[in-house]
């Protein structure tokens, strides 16, 4: 289990994140909503070591996490898909998957699924129909997906996935939601960070809601799912 307690970070003194607490266990998605500046990009990249935070824990399945640099947050079993998906445009998709297959060592893999290159391509099709073609001449979808791979290729427990579906087409975010579906039922932890309550409700076991870098709402996906109105209703309280 993925465990964030009393989680305070933020940028250049600027505090953006006071005191954010949440816990996403295995085969659950938890989906992190809020408006723009709400601090949940800020999470994602302080649990993934991108930030390191002024107060508080993170902790996966009791193992401090906390202030490591996020190549060691990485072997221990998270993954972040960021934000924008970031692929090399002079890379192939061959070349992407090659440099980020990333096993953890042999004595440290806690009974995590482990990916390689065929895993990730039969999950992901269009991979490997593209596989030849640089990253600057795929599609928004097919970046994205490539990112997932990415992200999988180190054999994660946890994925941490920040706006997966921002500017992708409708059948793109379908097929997007389904495999982070599937992957929360093969048992890996997921916290979703989305621009959207309806996006965020439809596959989450957990939604919380974040105004200004504070949780101000906790609700269960499936009280979202049977009446989308009480989360619009917290947003529009925060």
């Amino acid at each position: 289990m993925l465990r964030i307690n009393g989680l305070t970070a933020g940028y250049h003194g600027s505090t953006v994140l006071h005191g954010l607490d949440l816990a996403v266990p295995e085969g659950t998605v938890h989906a992190l909503v809020g408006h723009n500046g709400a601090g949940k990009t800020t999470a994602v990249h302080t649990v993934a070591g991108l930030i390191t935070p002024r107060t508080g824990q993170v902790t996966l399945d009791g193992v401090e996490l906390t202030g490591r640099p996020a190549h060691r947050i990485a072997r221990a079993g998270v993954g972040l898909v960021p934000q924008g998906r970031r692929v090399f445009g002079g890379l192939t998709v061959a070349e992407h998957l090659r440099l980020s297959h990333r096993p953890p060592p042999r004595g440290d893999r806690d009974g995590r699924a482990l990916w390689d290159r065929d895993r990730v391509l039969e999950l992901l099709p269009r991979l490997a129909e593209r596989r030849g073609n640089r990253g600057a001449d795929l599609s928004g979808g097919e970046q994205q997906m490539l990112a997932l791979a990415r992200a999988l290729l180190g054999s994660p427990r946890v994925l941490l996935l920040d706006e997966p579906t921002e500017g992708l087409a409708p059948v793109v975010v379908d097929q997007i939601n389904s495999l982070i579906g599937a992957l929360a039922d093969e048992g890996m932890a997921i916290l979703l960070v989305s621009p959207s309550p309806t996006v965020a409700a439809l596959r989450a076991d957990t939604v919380t809601v974040l105004t200004s870098g504070r949780l101000t709402a906790r609700l269960e996906g499936s009280e979202v799912r049977a009446d989308p109105s009480v989360l619009h209703e917290a947003l529009a309280l925060g």
